[in-house]
């Protein structure tokens, strides 16, 4: 492999301008494509295989128009001081404010408090209950308008009105974070590289890579009922991913032109070498992403495919553009150690024979591999142990900053009608191969009653057939809770016994059952994930490192990582552990995609750092040095470059930690303190700690294996028997000044 990325990187620096051509003219096709392709409104949300979309599914069989899975709003009225909501007064604003409401185009229905019995025992707080036609993510912008208008209206009137349900919902929206995460990269890179230009090639094909693969996913979003949540992946992990490959390549570029090469054969050999590199560390992060499909839920397999594609012309850009762009630079790209006029300033060059502080922490842990190893372990050991205390669970409007209209209005249906109020369980009851289905109907609501936890249980209301009916229940415990899905469970365990009896199906479904299945199904296909994604990138390592112990050890660590890092998210947002720094509002069960979604994510990145790191090493191991000097040799040209690409990643996701949305703010501290947690402690102390204590048995591979293998040369040890091509005399004029 070694030995043909090695010319494909002579040829793109060859044939600079056909290379920068060939991916101009795919940036302006992808582009063209968005913007000329059909609006692909909002994706559609289903979760195949739970009980709770079975129901949503038998709902649009039986109660056609109903809309089921369409979304709802809750506006809700309060009464002024002194005044209640059946005072004449108020109840013409409120019939008023109904009847507006009942314009829309895609209105279903709209219930009135004083027909509803959706008056509180108090009678100061009222609600009107809204159903819409689509689902909150296919509703049109106009309809949120007409709705916030409506409740403005009734507030001008003097009422206190906010409205609950999913009916604001919104796509989410991408802010300055990326605009801070870019800006923050650009200063770690010029640091880094010590000169504007060089450091100006990584993020210049990372937004190159970026635009591609979100045109591309805008141009399909139509066809493929992609939803916008799928492009904000895909430029969070191509940003990420699309900085750290060039900044490798880049890297080893210049430490080749220090060492006298050429241009041409330096960015030959940078691409044969850090380009194998780069191969091997996407190939692991596609199979996070592709495996996400796992899980079996259709949005997202989708965000992980397109993510995974973005993360495929990564891979190529790096290949081809960067060594067309430095064929571009020319001279103006220094050797490593070498400064660019505008930040030298006339200063001499650092010593070449001075350690760099990646030799100095690596020559440490060599020295004390023992303590550096329990410490770096004891630590993420520490850090972990919330984790045991973790709870999943899906966000409702209890979890929304209190400055949001959604939390005032969850916070008023608490008060008037208890905290159950705000998640509701729909039961429906499929009596169509029953004998009597109004003694069946009967029978489910007798049985809800007598159930702990429950508050209010309806009369059922059957379809026109006869044969379904739906009955609400109103635990007295808030959706979130686990009390609420103990009487969740409770109901569905109910049910088998009046199947057993009256031949009827008793399904749970609505907004908090579906939280508690996606939830449940989520924490199913973690393991089987787990398994899959690990199994492979291990197998993938075997052959990059020709190695059993070494993947092995970078599968252990990651999971140590994942665990500190979940641990810390438990801390924060479920014991509210620096809440205030963090600026969490209200502390809940951690959301219950987060765990996956780290693991996918967090591995790929992790195995990032763990090849591009450790492939120096085993390079400097191939070629005769001894495995302490070869841990020290691959920190001293990787350590920097490793630390700059952790340091851009976590500058990145923190930047959603400002987010008002909590879920965002979740994501966000997740995955910064798990690429802390991974790059700093686990790759650059425990890693080197184990390599140091394991010698040359780090390297170990049975005979048998070694001969089944295939031999890809990630090291490029085919590179070293050819004749190198040094530098024309004025660059060595150039290095010698150097």
């Amino acid at each position: 492999m070694a030995t043909f990325l090695y010319r494909l990187g002579r040829l793109a620096f060859r044939r600079r301008h056909f290379v920068a051509l060939i991916w101009l003219a795919l940036l302006t096709l992808a582009g063209v494509g968005a913007v000329s392709a059909p609006a692909a409104g909002n994706t559609s949300f289903s979760i195949p295989g739970t009980e709770a979309q079975k129901a949503f599914d038998l709902l649009e069989q039986r109660f056609p128009g109903a809309s089921a899975d369409g979304a709802t709003a809750r506006v809700v009225f309060k009464a002024p001081s002194g005044e209640k909501m059946t005072d004449a007064g108020n109840k013409a604003t409120v019939e008023k404010t109904v009847e507006d409401l009942s314009r829309g185009s895609e209105v279903a229905s709209v219930a009135d408090p004083y027909t509803g019995r959706a008056v509180s025992q108090d009678g100061t707080i009222a609600y009107a209950s809204v159903r819409y036609k689509v689902s909150g993510m296919e509703l049109e912008d106009s309809s949120r308008t007409a709705l916030n208008e409506a409740a403005q209206q009734a507030r001008d009137a003097g009422l206190t009105v906010e409205i609950g349900g999913d009916a604001l919902q919104t796509a989410p929206q991408t802010g300055a974070s990326e605009v801070i995460g870019i800006a923050v990269a650009a200063v770690v890179l010029v640091i880094t590289f010590g000169s504007l230009l060089a450091a100006g090639l990584p993020l210049l094909t990372a937004l190159v890579g970026v635009g591609i693969g979100v045109s591309t996913i805008t141009a399909l979003a139509h066809t493929l009922d992609l939803g916008s949540t799928t492009s904000i992946l895909a430029t969070m992990i191509g940003l990420a991913v699309g900085i750290d490959y060039a900044l490798f390549i880049v890297s080893r570029y210049r430490a080749e032109l220090a060492e006298g090469r050429e241009r041409e054969e330096a960015a030959g050999r940078a691409v044969g070498t850090a380009g194998s590199a780069v191969v091997f560390a996407g190939l692991t992060v596609v199979i996070a992403l592709v495996g996400l499909s796992v899980v079996n839920i259709p949005m997202l397999t989708k965000m992980g495919l397109a993510a995974a594609g973005t993360v495929v012309i990564a891979v190529l850009i790096a290949l081809t553009m960067i060594p067309a762009l430095l064929g571009f630079a020319g001279r103006k790209v220094k050797p490593t150690g070498a400064k660019s006029g505008l930040l030298r300033r006339g200063r001499p060059a650092r010593q070449p024979d001075r350690p760099n502080m990646g030799t100095r922490w690596a020559s440490f842990v060599v020295r004390r591999p023992v303590a550096v190893l329990l410490l770096g372990v004891l630590g993420l050991g520490a850090a972990a142990i919330p984790a045991a205390s973790l709870e999943l669970g899906l966000p409702d409007d209890g979890s929304q900053p209190v400055s949001t209209t959604q939390r005032r209005a969850y916070d008023l249906l608490s008060e008037g009608f208890g905290p159950g109020f705000n998640g509701p369980l729909m039961v429906v009851v499929d009596a169509k191969d029953s004998a009597d289905p109004k003694a069946s109907f009967t029978k489910v609501t007798e049985e809800i009653k007598g159930l702990k936890n429950v508050v209010t249980v309806t009369e059922a209301q059957p379809n026109k057939a006869g044969d379904t009916a739906t009955v609400t229940v109103v635990p007295d415990s808030k959706p979130s809770s686990t009390a609420t899905e103990d009487l969740v469970h409770a109901i569905r365990g109910a049910g088998g016994d009046i199947e057993a009896k009256t031949d009827a199906k008793v399904l749970v479904t609505g907004s908090t059952a579906m939280n508690i299945d996606v939830s449940q199904k989520l924490n199913d296909a973690l393991l089987p994930y787990l398994a899959l994604v690990v199994g492979l990138a291990f197998l993938l390592l075997i052959v990059v490192f020709r190695s059993v112990l070494v993947p092995l050890k970078a599968a252990l660590g990651f999971l140590l990582s994942v665990l500190a890092a979940l641990g810390a998210v438990v801390a924060v947002f479920q014991w509210g552990w620096l809440s205030g720094l963090m600026n969490v509002e209200e502390t809940g069960p951690v959301m219950s995609m987060m765990p996956i979604f780290m693991v996918g994510v967090v591995f790929g990145l992790a195995m990032d750092y763990e090849v591009f790191l450790v492939t120096r090493m085993r390079e400097a191991y191939v070629h005769g040095e001894k495995p302490g000097q070869a841990v020290v040799t691959g920190f001293r040209h990787g350590a920097r470059v490793v630390t700059a690409a952790a340091v851009i990643m976590i500058a990145v996701f923190s930047g959603f930690i400002g987010s008002s949305e909590s879920m965002v703010k979740m994501i966000g501290f997740g995955l910064a303190i798990a690429v802390f947690f991974d790059a700093f402690i686990v790759r650059m102390a425990i890693v080197p700690a184990v390599l140091a204590l394991l010698g040359r048995r780090a390297w170990w591979l049975p005979g048998w294996l070694e001969r089944a293998l295939p031999d890809v040369d990630v090291e490029g040890t085919a590179l070293h028997t050819e004749q190198p091509r040094h530098a024309d005399p004025d660059e060595r004029r150039e290095l010698v000044q150097v």
